[in-house]
């Protein structure tokens, strides 16, 4: 029995697919499938009923599993224990980022992490929030990235900072000539928002009202904020977008954004982990670059 065997058997269990675990874990499927069939041997049991669509654990797999989890975790803590007695900061951290907050705050703090903490090698993954919880669940995620307020109760959210919300309007909207907005004035049938699953659309909608929502003129899905500001640029249309996304608006459109009146608009970043987390001292490490370098760069010019 070997790690790596442990960690493929995670993985198709979590997958729930041969070729998506190959994919997942950098290897060839026959590879895989020949790593679980060897474990299989040598336990003398099947541990994963490949009839079903997807694959799931047989009785004894689904054993076999949690014990893989117990012992993966205490093979993957071994490196930041000793660092941590060495007073160092090493090991692997996998990280999961929602996609409205990866595109503006990764480029801020990773070269910066990279450089203070050499022994971490940090895996990040850009996710939608339930993707983001159904990962940390399965133990294919060690923390993430995200809104405040979208997790559940076994995963604590460590507060990062304040992200404040902004519209960004078409010069060809009536709102257009003013430069400070009252949610009162945004009306669903000029606004455009991100695809469901994405929890800053939700944001918007329990800003907003979702009485005005109800008048949108058609349906449009992107899992992308850039792409949103886009349609915005060539309609007569307007959208809500976080303070971190500022300094990256073209210096030529920064009259399109406008301050919204209402105090409360806004949404706090944070570091979810799970409450049993281990690897507390790269979390921490991690923790204290994000808010360094985020309060440096927080202040665009022009805007």
């Amino acid at each position: 029995m070997t790690i790596i065997q442990l960690e493929y058997l995670l993985a198709v269990a979590n997958c729930g697919s041969f070729s998506k675990a190959s994919e997942i874990c950098f290897v060839t499927q026959p590879s895989l499938s020949m790593q679980i069939k060897n474990l299989e041997d040598e336990l003398g049991e099947i541990l994963l009923d490949r009839s079903k669509k997807p694959v799931v654990p047989t009785q004894v797999g689904a054993l076999v599993i949690e014990k893989a989890k117990e012992a993966l975790l205490a093979y993957n803590n071994v490196k930041e224990c000793v660092a941590e007695l060495k007073g160092s900061v090493a090991g692997k951290l996998r990280l999961g980022v929602i996609p409205t907050i990866a595109p503006y705050l990764l480029p801020r703090f990773v070269h910066t992490f990279g450089e203070r903490y050499p022994g971490v090698e940090l895996e990040i993954r850009e996710m939608i929030t339930p993707e983001i919880i159904r990962a940390m669940d399965s133990d294919e995620l060690d923390a993430a990235l995200l809104a405040g307020g979208t997790c559940p109760d076994r995963i604590t959210e460590q507060e990062l900072f304040d992200d404040r919300f902004y519209a960004y309007v078409s010069p060809e909207n009536p709102l257009s000539a003013r430069t400070n907005l009252r949610i009162e004035d945004i009306y669903g049938k000029d606004l455009i928002l991100l695809s469901e699953g994405h929890c800053l659309r939700d944001q918007i909608i329990e800003l907003c009202g979702t009485n005005r929502l109800s008048e949108l003129p058609y349906t449009f899905q992107s899992g992308s904020l850039e792409t949103i500001m886009r349609i915005v640029d060539t309609t007569a249309m307007l959208t809500i977008i976080p303070e971190m996304a500022l300094p990256y608006i073209p210096d030529s459109h920064k009259s399109r954004v406008k301050t919204l009146a209402r105090g409360a608009a806004s949404r706090k970043v944070v570091m979810g982990v799970r409450r049993t987390y281990a690897k507390e001292t790269i979390v921490a490490a991690l923790r204290e670059v994000i808010v360094e370098c985020y309060k440096k760069k927080s202040t665009p010019k022009g805007v």
